[in-house]
């Protein structure tokens, strides 16, 4: 058996977000001399960041100060037209500007694709001296004799699906370092295990999340308004699930258009991806795509917990950074800005320990920083929104949530203290005899579109023959509850077509949106087969949040593979 390699650094840092990047450029500014390597397991810098995005650049201007003076920049276009729209079936009420709390204005903002901006942070780390390693997918923490971390390993390459080593066999590659810095972004492989290791979210609220969906559409030219910023809640969502959009014009004629739904939803039968298509169907909003060409297509789970879910963000050896920690602010519908934070405030940390001669030990200080911070100041404000909303409902719960706000802008506090969220999202879902099956529309394939045409538009790519990523750890458990309870909610929250309940001869059973019947086909069909399209997948992490049995555990595929997101 071929025995890994190893290659030692100051720091390792595990993903090329936003956190990730600012941590490698702020380290670079500190100490130059220090050995710092960024592992990226998209197949180029930015291939798998999907964001809205409209950017705060309060975390540019902290790292980057001079970036307006560079032209290479990507922040082109800058909010002009803020807009608050609340949909019904037929019609929509604009919300007046001064109605919204100071901290929901975006003007000062940019609207700009992430993936854009990390590819733009790279070049920066890279003539900084940085590192960065894309393809290469972090599969493993590596620990010390005493318990620490002490470095990465990345996924052996060339192995077959039944496990055995093919002929472009290569083993992984071990990165030490005195400390290591998780970026993952949402619900990452590593800092899942790390936060169960260490107990860091004991005594915290449960993370919660969302899962957004987003196109890129190129509109006609008159129907553009570069600056433009409008979000909108309500229909088609019931007032008992939460969730929103936002279209952002910018560039070319670009408008992004993106459907959050938050993952503590009840009815099984609900699915995101139809939502957000019927979503385009809305009076409202359809105008703006008619005779327009959508170009791309994303999705990916959205840390939504807040100040009160943010787990302790340090381990001996390292620290968690961006939404791998959960520093999303959820009714500003942003998180690069405090990534971006986070990534500067780690690399301070680091930078000051390993020129104390310290090495793989709790770096406290951090822990202790952020709540004092700018970004503790950013979350804590808005911390009341989501239990708000999950408890009262859109109308009622949106309304308080917005008092709450403004409580908190103006005076410092809220009525309400720090409310909890209650349970995980996974543990919501009710059994699907509670519930009705939900009659979606068939896609008209000009403006709204079913998932495999979708999944073509996002670049995803993954080896055939090779283990799949998606991981069942009880398939009987998956058949007696997910399927025969939950009538296969796996079918309706996944937005890549990955899962498919079939009978033996390959015929769809709870197959879908549209399931025909209460409870899908047949529920109890002893024949029942739970297929998995890993192929499709677009590293959303939904499955392994949603499940209502905790079954399903994602972890990376090889390195490089999965989408590859252009502009998004």
């Amino acid at each position: 058996m071929s025995e890994r390699e190893s290659m030692e650094f100051d720091v390792v840092i595990v993903g090329a977000g936003p956190a990730g990047l600012a941590a490698s450029i702020r380290l670079k500014q500190l100490n130059p001399d220090l050995s710092v390597v960024v592992l990226e397991k998209g197949g180029e810098v930015g291939a798998h960041i999907l964001s809205g995005a409209v950017v705060d650049p309060v975390g540019i201007d902290r790292l980057l100060p001079d970036w307006r003076e560079d032209e290479s920049h990507p922040f082109k276009t800058p909010v002009t037209d803020d807009r608050f729209l609340v949909l019904g079936p037929a019609g929509s009420v604009r919300m007046p500007n001064f109605m919204m709390p100071p901290l929901m204005n975006n003007h000062g903002n940019y609207v700009v694709s992430l993936g854009n901006v990390c590819r733009w942070l790279a070049e920066k780390a890279e003539a900084l001296g940085v590192e960065v390693y894309p393809g290469f997918a972090a599969a493993e923490v590596l620990y010390n004799d005493e318990g620490a971390v002490m470095g990465v390993a990345t996924g052996d390459m060339g192995v077959q699906q039944d496990g055995s080593h093919g002929p472009s066999y290569e083993p992984g590659m071990e990165l030490h370092g005195k400390y290591v810095l998780i970026g993952e972004g949402a619900r990452g492989s590593l800092a899942k295990e790390l936060i169960a290791r260490y107990g860091l979210s004991d005594d915290r609220e449960p993370q919660k999340f969302g899962i957004g969906l987003k196109e890129l559409w190129e509109v006609e030219p008159e129907k553009h308004r570069p600056g433009l910023v409008q979000h909108s809640f309500g229909w088609p969502l019931d007032r008992s699930t939460g969730g929103g959009s936002f279209l952002y014009h910018f560039d070319d004629n670009l408008v992004a258009v993106g459907f959050v739904v938050h993952l503590n939803y009840k009815n099984p039968y609900l699915a995101p991806f139809e939502e957000f298509q019927r979503f385009k169907t809305h009076p409202a909003i359809r105008d703006t795509f008619e005779g327009g060409k959508r170009i791309s297509y994303g999705a990916r789970a959205i840390t939504e917990g807040g100040y009160q879910s943010v787990p302790k963000m340090v381990f001996p050896g390292g620290l968690l950074m961006g939404c791998s920690a959960g520093l999303v602010n959820v009714p500003r519908i942003k998180g690069s800005h405090n990534a971006v934070l986070s990534g500067i405030l780690a690399a301070e940390q680091v930078a000051e320990a390993v020129a104390a001669g310290r090495a793989n030990d709790e770096l406290s200080a951090y822990e202790d920083a952020w709540r004092d911070s700018e970004i503790g100041k950013d979350l804590r404000k808005v911390r009341n929104v989501k239990p708000l909303w999950s408890r009262f409902g859109t109308w009622l719960g949106v309304g308080i949530g917005g008092f709450d706000m403004w409580c908190n802008s103006l005076f410092g506090f809220s009525l309400f203290g720090t409310l909890g969220h209650g349970k995980p999202d996974h543990e919501t879902l009710e059994p699907a005899e509670k519930h009705e099956p939900i009659d979606y529309p068939k896609p008209d394939g000009v403006l709204t579109f079913d998932r495999l045409s979708s999944v073509f538009l996002s670049n995803t790519n993954h080896e055939e023959n090779q283990p799949v990523h998606l991981q069942v750890k009880d398939e009987d458990l998956q058949k007696s509850s997910e399927y025969a309870v939950f009538s296969g909610p796996s079918t309706r929250y996944c937005p890549a077509g990955v899962y498919e309940w079939v009978d033996a001869d390959g015929n769809a059973l709870a197959g879908g949106p549209g399931a025909a019947e209460k409870g899908g086909a047949s529920p109890g069909n002893a024949q029942a087969r739970f297929v998995i399209n890993a192929q499709n997948c677009v590293h959303c992490k939904t499955c392994d949040i949603k499940d209502p049995n905790q079954n399903i555990n994602w972890v990376p595929p090889q390195g490089g593979e999965g989408p590859v997101y252009q502009n998004m």
